[in-house]
């Protein structure tokens, strides 16, 4: 497969009562085009940084980005982030209240003539299982029928790299699960490159095919769910992995007993 996206030595900091304060360190990455990536870590490690950054909405201190052989960003060159062929999927979703499902999936095609715009949204109403509630507003869908919307129209302009931005924190656990999946299943079928952000591991190894551990600003692996989980390269992976599997287990335990109540 070839290399989509590259990060290269990126740093990103941020000015907190007129001091610079590093967010990002020296961040590199390589992703497949058609693979699945994700940033994973604890809230403020960072990981959120690196995905607008990529997206165009945070200047680089130092480093560059690459799309393909496109330079998106570097020390001298930002690309506005309507040119960066970059869909984002946000965290709270949204969606125009205001509109339908159809009409939400349509937005980021008004320059395509009726016929194609029309033809583009019924597949993906179908893509995401939502033919039935085209004509439906967000707020008469449920919060795993709000992210399939968000996701197709992120999908709808075809742009060459997806960014999902925590695309499961605002859903129940088993809602959560079934989805990742899903997602996974719609992203692999119609060959789109992805990178998320989560601070939970079970959305992380369902979904993703490289993983990378971030903590204080710095990827400290990326590698493949397996090699994760059998080669960490030092202490704090190896305990992080282990520690997130036994309160996930702990958590499932809790809400099973909870259910049986």
């Amino acid at each position: 497969m070839s290399e989509l996206l590259k990060l290269d030595h990126v740093s990103l900091s941020y000015y907190s009562a007129g001091k610079e304060v590093p967010a990002v360190k020296d961040v590199s990455l390589t992703l497949e085009k058609g693979c699945i990536g994700c940033l994973l870590g604890v809230s403020g490690c960072g990981k959120t940084s690196v995905l607008r950054a990529i997206a165009g909405f945070e200047p680089l201190r130092s480093g560059a980005i690459y799309l393909g052989n496109t330079t998106l960003s570097n020390g001298k060159h930002n690309m506005p982030p309507e040119q960066r062929q970059v869909g984002m999927m946000f965290q709270d979703y949204a969606l125009f209240p205001h509109l339908t499902v159809r009409k939400n999936i349509a937005f980021g095609l008004r320059r395509l003539p009726p016929a194609q715009r029309d033809a583009r949204v019924a597949e993906l109403l179908a893509m995401v299982g939502l033919e039935e509630s085209a004509d439906r507003y967000p707020h008469e869908l449920s919060g795993g029928q709000q992210q399939r919307v968000a996701l197709a129209r992120a999908m709808a302009p075809e742009p060459e790299l997806l960014l999902l931005d925590e695309p499961f924190s605002n859903l129940d656990v088993d809602t959560r699960e079934r989805l990742a999946f899903e997602v996974r299943d719609i992203l692999k079928a119609t060959g789109h490159t992805a990178i998320l952000v989560t601070h939970n591991q079970a959305e992380a190894f369902a979904i993703a095919d490289r993983i990378g551990i971030m903590r204080q600003g710095q990827i400290l692996q990326w590698d493949t769910p397996y090699q994760l989980h059998n080669q960490p390269v030092n202490g704090f992976v190896a305990e992080f992995i282990r520690r997130e599997a036994l309160l996930a287990q702990r958590a499932e335990a809790y809400l099973r007993g909870a259910a049986a109540a």
